[in-house]
C-alpha cells in the first residue's frame, strides 16, 4: 500500500508505512539500478520478517528523500546516512515502520504497538513523579507514551548507560496538548525535549525535532 501517514513539520518530515507488501513488491518501488545493493543487504537476515522490515525502512526513506541512501549505524545503534545529507531516526513495531528526517536538526522517532506487557515492566522505567499523572482508565496508553517518549530522548542523546527511570523524565500531556515536556538527567546539559505524539488503534508514536538550546 502507499504511505500510511506522513507529515511535514517545520524542518522535518516523518512518515509511517504499513507493511503489507512482499519483498518483490517493495523492491518494485525502488529504482532498478539500486535494487541489487538492497538485495545484498538483506542477506544479513535469515528471518523473512526482518528482511521485510529492513527493506520497508529503506523504501520509506526513499519516499521521503527522493533518492536511495546508505544507512550506517553508530556503536550505540543510532542510524545515520553515509553521505550525512540529513539527520534520521527510524523505528518499527508489528506491521508498521516509521522514519523521520531533517536536513537541519537532530530528530528522534518511536512507534509502539499496544501490549499488556508494558504493565509488567513499568517499574523499570516509570519514575515516582510520573506515576501521579498516569490515567488509571487509560493505563496502558499512559505507560506507552512514557516509554515511547523516553525511547525518543535516548535516540537523540546517543549516550551510553542511560537508565530510563533515573535519567529520563516525561510530563504526560495535559488536556488536549499535542506534545509532552520531557527532560534528561544523564548529561550535564540536562536537556529539555518537546516530544509530540500520535495515538492510533494499533500503535502509539512519538517524535521530536531537537533544536539547539540558546
Amino acid at each position: 500500500m502507499p504511505l500510511f501517514k506522513q507529515y511535514n513539520q517545520y524542518h522535518c518530515r516523518w512518515a509511517i508505512w504499513k507493511q503489507e507488501e512482499s519483498i518483490d513488491q517493495l523492491l518494485m518501488k525502488l529504482p532498478v539500478m539500486g535494487r541489487a545493493e538492497y538485495l545484498k543487504g538483506m542477506e544479513a537476515f535469515t528471518s523473512e520478517s526482518r528482511r521485510l522490515e529492513w527493506l520497508a525502512i529503506r523504501v520509506l526513506l526513499f519516499e521521503l528523500l527522493g533518492e536511495m541512501k546508505k544507512v550506517l549505524y553508530e556503536p550505540s545503534g543510532k542510524p545515520y546516512l553515509a553521505d550525512a545529507s540529513a539527520h534520521i531516526s527510524i523505528s518499527h513495531t508489528k506491521g508498521y515502520v516509521a522514519v523521520i528526517v531533517s536536513r537541519r536538526h537532530e530528530v528522534g522517532i518511536d512507534i509502539e504497538q499496544y501490549r499488556d506487557r508494558v504493565l509488567k515492566v513499568a517499574h523499570k522505567f516509570v519514575r515516582e513523579d510520573e506515576k501521579a499523572h498516569i490515567n488509571p482508565e487509560k493505563e496502558i496508553l499512559s505507560l506507552l507514551l512514557i516509554w515511547s517518549a523516553k525511547e525518543v530522548m535516548f535516540k537523540c542523546m546517543n549516550e551510553s548507560e542511560v537508565d530510563f527511570r533515573a535519567h529520563l523524565m516525561v510530563e504526560l500531556p495535559a488536556d488536549s496538548k499535542p506534545f509532552m515536556n520531557c527532560r534528561e538527567y544523564r548529561t550535564s546539559l540536562r536537556k529539555r525535549f518537546l516530544i509530540y505524539y500520535l495515538t492510533h488503534p494499533d500503535f502509539v508514536m512519538t517524535w521530536t525535532i531537537e533544536e539547539p538550546e540558546l
